[in-house]
């Protein structure tokens, strides 16, 4: 018997984060962004099968990234009751403690 997923909630830093990074890809290459869209959708997907298959890195709230396989994209997200909040979607060359300015509050 599988896991109901979770539902996924995308806050609005994260679809501002997302939507730059396509527009990106897009201007470098037809079709790259919706690439990048379609791995994020797939990397989302899977996070609401199981979150607990990514790494936890801050406790409370409950802080958990996922790597994008093809793009260098972290995604961070908190989990809440039959949901997964994503609140960031950053860059692997970015700052590492630039996802902990929007921590969702518990």
């Amino acid at each position: 018997m599988t896991r109901p997923s979770h539902r996924v909630i995308i806050r609005h830093q994260a679809e501002v984060d997302i939507t730059d990074a396509a527009l990106f890809y897009e201007r470098q290459r037809a079709g790259l962004g919706h690439e990048f869209l379609s791995e994020i959708n797939s990397a989302l997907a899977s996070a609401a099968e199981n979150p607990f298959r990514y790494p936890c890195f801050r406790r409370r709230p409950e802080v958990r990234r996922i790597l994008a396989k093809r793009f260098p994209y972290r995604l961070f997200f908190v989990r809440r009751p039959g949901a997964i909040v994503v609140f960031r979607v950053l860059h692997a060359a970015r700052d590492e403690r630039e996802w902990k300015k929007n921590v969702p509050k518990p």
